[in-house]
């Protein structure tokens, strides 16, 4: 194990550095997939009270997902150009 310069302990495994921060979220996205694949039924989503959509609930985990993914991603660029 190693110590990078923020302290942080780092390992290497099969060619791929490993942090405490990739092994997280790692973690949490194989939770985020089972959670989606256990969650098959259909549900019905009303959209501001214009309409309402009947889906599979997986397919609406998956989207908003998606959508948070993006959102921090979005974020943390926007954090970034900040500094």
């Amino acid at each position: 194990m190693a110590k990078t310069s923020g302290g942080t302990k780092e390992r290497k495994i099969g060619g791929v550095t490993v942090t405490p921060r990739l092994a997280t979220g790692v973690v949490l996205a194989v939770l985020a997939v089972w959670f989606i694949l256990m969650n098959t039924a259909d549900v019905k989503i009303h959209l501001w009270g214009l309409s309402t959509v009947t889906m599979p609930m997986w397919v609406m985990l998956a989207v908003m997902l998606l959508v948070g993914v993006v959102l921090g991603w979005f974020g943390r660029r926007y954090r970034d150009s900040r500094r």
